[in-house]
């Protein structure tokens, strides 16, 4: 059995958790919990995924060692505030990670943006993924299941590269061991169930996403930098603005229209700029 454990903040608060050593979806684990009836306030967390997934259906690749984990809750919130429990996720991880990395580690943003003045160690990409010196740490996946009371389930889950990142992907991709971190994906998941439950209080049913935007914001990757939005075979070209309080992207688009995106695949600094 996998060493999985919680943090002393997640255990003092009531939350559950079961470890694997290997599962097809940590994601489908706790919809498959949710809709067997669990409250909720459940981790699932495995060193390894072999069905994982990301946005859109794509394939999630988890080799043997990093850390998969998913979170259900069955918040009291109104069903439309629940994608922003995205921002509580980043908010957490960032944290997480942050409190495992040495200082000074990350030098730059994404795409080679700098997007924090160079001294951040994690930044985060809207709306979904962590980075480390500009390449992929980890993402995030949302998926909601409504239950028979008319409530929604919500799976959080988490892929962290621990001990490798992926290869052959459309974008750089980097892991704790690639930057030098010794850590185990228990120590991470240790460090993530302590670190959420305090941004989950702060976000305080929906009503206090406006502060926890503010924190996503002040760790966020491109702000200010160009900007490229690819939706449907469209691209859309500008400036990154900001994450309005719906946690929208907000672009400054070339003809000077400010645009408001909700969802696609996104491109900061240099690359975006490169872009044909």
């Amino acid at each position: 059995m996998p060493d999985f454990v919680l943090g002393p903040t997640a255990r003092a608060a009531g939350y559950r958790l079961r470890g694997h050593d290997a599962v097809g979806s940590t994601n489908s684990e706790a919809i498959e919990a949710a809709n067997a009836g669990d409250p909720g306030g459940i981790w699932f967390a495995a060193r390894q995924q072999t069905a994982g997934r990301g946005r859109r259906g794509r394939q999630w690749e988890s080799p043997h060692g990093n850390l998969a984990a998913t979170l259900l809750i069955v918040p009291e919130a109104d069903p439309t505030l629940a994608a922003t429990l995205g921002f509580v996720a980043g908010v957490s991880l960032n944290r997480a990670l942050s409190a495992i990395l040495p200082g000074g580690l990350v030098k730059i943003g994404i795409d080679g943006a700098d997007a924090l003045g160079g001294n951040s160690r994690i930044a985060l990409k809207w709306p979904n993924d962590v980075l480390a010196d500009g390449a992929k740490l980890a993402g995030i996946l949302l998926e909601a299941s409504k239950l028979p009371d008319g409530r929604h389930a919500v799976a959080i889950g988490f892929g962290v590269n621990v001990i490798a990142a992926p290869q052959g992907l459309p974008y750089p991709a980097t892991s704790l061991s690639d930057l030098g971190v010794v850590r185990r994906a228990e120590d991470v998941f240790e460090a993530l169930s302590d670190a959420w439950v305090d941004t989950f209080g702060l976000w305080n049913d929906g009503r206090g996403i406006g502060d926890v935007l503010t924190h996503w914001r002040a760790s966020a990757a491109g702000i200010g930098a160009p900007v490229a939005v690819s939706q449907n075979g469209d691209v859309l070209r500008g400036i990154f603005e900001t994450i309005d309080d719906a946690g929208r992207l907000i672009v400054r688009a070339d003809d000077n229209r400010r645009i408001a995106i909700t969802a696609g695949d996104v491109h900061f600094g240099a690359t975006a700029s490169a872009r044909s």
